[in-house]
């Protein structure tokens, strides 16, 4: 039987099969000799053990389209990367490492503001315009408001959807307003450190219909760019492609060079200040890791 892996806690795998419900099965150990860990979003073939139990043995990982670190997940089609306008306030840095990794891996990112009825139209247009103007869709959501979530369902029709963002942002309360039957924990922010209590403790992959999926993720308050030299770092930042040729020298890193158009448009506004210092940051921080 075929089926795909929706959750997985302490050596126990949860398959959803189509039409036969939910199996939990083991892993067999030819993939722990193999070095393989089945990851939620895996489609398997398992072995069924003990049918009025639901209970089973996973005896093969099929291909992958692709796999993911951080979230660890696979065959993922989108991300949905889901931050708050407010409460806590968004950290863009870590808003930045997120597109870099799924640039990285070749899977294509929308950018969620949750709780949009916090902030005024006005301050939600100039967070928004900063990735859009990138190239990034970029959409609104209140669940306090039931605003955004049809536009939400509608990206998720025929994809497997990974939401990821920190915690308290609002992932669990989004999911539980798109499909009620996932029943998502939520939890409140600290006032004191304005972040969320994390809910959400493992990957979880929640069942739709018969071709849409969405990962429901574990919040996370930092990120390790794994795999990218500093000298590439410029490559994922699109809004420096249009400049790039004029500056006086090829493979300009755009930080100290002088004739740099790039630094250029940043001093008459046509490039995000944010945006260019999460880069030179970043682009430090990479620098730095080569040392060692």
């Amino acid at each position: 039987m075929q089926g795909k892996i929706i959750k997985g806690i302490a050596g126990f795998y949860y398959i959803h099969t189509p039409y036969m419900g939910v199996y939990e099965c083991k892993a067999k150990g030819i993939f722990r000799s193999q070095k393989i860990k089945p990851l939620v979003g895996d489609n398997v073939d398992i072995d069924v053990i003990d049918e009025s139990n639901k209970k089973g043995n996973i005896v093969k990982i099929l291909e992958r389209k692709n796999q993911l670190i951080r979230p660890m997940v696979s065959n993922v089609d989108q991300a949905i990367i889901i931050f708050a306008v407010s409460s806590p306030k968004p950290n863009l840095n870590l808003l930045d490492r997120f597109l870099i990794m799924m640039l990285k891996e070749g899977v294509n990112t929308i950018i969620c503001f949750n709780k949009s009825d916090l902030v005024s139209e006005d301050e939600f247009d100039n967070l928004s315009n900063i990735y859009r103007s990138c190239g990034y869709q970029v959409i609104g959501t209140s669940t306090v408001l039931d605003e955004g979530i049809q536009a939400v369902q509608a990206l998720l029709e025929d994809k497997t959807t990974v939401l990821a963002g920190p915690s308290g942002v609002g992932k669990s309360s989004l999911i539980n307003q798109i499909t009620p039957n996932a029943n998502m924990e939520t939890g409140a922010i600290s006032d004191k450190i304005q972040r969320g209590k994390h809910t959400t403790r493992h990957s979880e992959l929640h069942y739709i219909n018969e071709t849409s999926y969405i990962m429901d993720t574990p919040g996370f308050s930092s990120l390790y760019l794994d795999g990218i030299e500093c000298n590439e770092l410029k490559d994922y930042f699109s809004e420096f492609t249009e400049y790039e040729e004029g500056c006086r020298y090829k493979g300009c890193i755009h930080i100290n060079e002088p004739d740099c158009r790039v630094k250029d448009a940043l001093e008459l506004g046509e490039i995000s200040e944010v945006r260019y210092r999460n880069y030179v940051t970043i682009y430090q921080e990479l620098k730095d890791q080569r040392k060692y």
